[in-house]
């Protein structure tokens, strides 16, 4: 009888509703998404990331394997802002009602922080401009803090059984990220002014949080790739306002930047730009630790 009763408590217990054992399904388009969502949801999340620091977020394939773990997630983490726009629409297609677009479990950063570079005027003539302003919103930690907000607000809605577990993570992680911001702030208050040129205007966050003073881009318009005359025009424009470093992200095309710091013996930087972008980046706080160190010994 005892082995019988035993044999039926498990029974009941292996059929016990399973979803409250099940992580969260976490589909971020971004690797600093990722990064933050375990943060937060830890051991009862799982993520699949869409992108690497190695591959611009702005141009992926819809590929099959993106497109079973969109259909499986329960929460969408991107940027936002038109970064996606490209290849996200595609894969929300096949997901869910409650990841599309004003759902719950659909996160757009950009949604939730102050946008900059806004276009006054639509043109595609001025090249691949974002009509709400700039996407790249990670690259200011304040803008991560907001983020994690709501994303802790979605976690809890999503999976309300753990509740009190994600809003204890995001006080952790506000209580540590708060530190480590004004260690960044106290650390890089020298490179305020800070001249430098960037590949592409990824960098408008990291520059109005830091002040940095982007002085040329190397691309002559956005998304479009530089030419031989661009450059030429560029090491003229230098030779009369020097900059620091000449700075771009993993995933861009290192010759122009090679070649402009080979004329101009302007330092060239591949800043991480994300989680993944080196191997000294394995999350959000080594993103600005290593970001602000390269630019300090650039800084000389």
């Amino acid at each position: 009888m005892r082995k019988m009763r035993f044999i039926i408590a498990m029974g009941l217990l292996i059929a016990a509703p399973l979803q409250s054992f099940a992580d969260v399904n976490i589909f971020a388009c971004e690797p600093e998404w990722a990064s933050l969502a375990k943060e937060i949801g830890k051991d009862k999340v799982t993520i699949k990331t869409a992108t690497s620091a190695f591959t611009d977020p702005h141009h992926i394939r819809a590929r099959p394997s993106l497109i079973a773990a969109m259909r499986s997630s329960d929460l969408v983490v991107c940027s936002g802002n038109d970064l996606e726009v490209g290849w996200l629409p595609i894969l929300l297609e096949k997901a869910k009602y409650e990841v599309q677009r004003g759902q719950i479990g659909n996160l757009m950063a950009a949604d939730y922080v102050k946008k900059l570079a806004v276009p006054k005027v639509l043109d595609r003539r001025h090249g691949d401009v974002h009509p709400g302003g700039n996407p790249h919103v990670h690259l200011n930690p304040h803008n991560i803090l907001k983020v994690a907000k709501e994303l802790t607000k979605r976690l809890k809605k999503i999976d309300e059984e753990n509740s009190d577990y994600y809003q204890q993570n995001l006080a952790s992680f506000s209580a540590n990220w708060t530190d480590a911001t004004n260690q960044w702030e106290k650390k890089a208050a020298s490179l305020k002014n800070m001249p430098i040129v960037v590949h592409h205007k990824s960098w408008v966050y990291l520059n109005d949080w830091l002040g940095l003073d982007e002085v040329a881009a190397l691309e002559p318009k956005p998304g479009i790739p530089p030419s031989a005359s661009h450059l030429e025009n560029l090491l003229n424009l230098l030779e009369n306002k020097p900059a620091k470093a000449i700075i771009r992200a993993p995933y861009e095309d290192d010759r122009p930047s090679k070649w402009l710091s080979d004329k101009s013996n302007i330092v060239a930087l591949e800043l991480p730009f994300t989680v993944g972008g080196n191997n000294k980046v394995e999350d959000l706080y080594s993103l600005f630790d290593n970001t602000i160190d390269q630019l300090l010994g650039a800084n000389k």
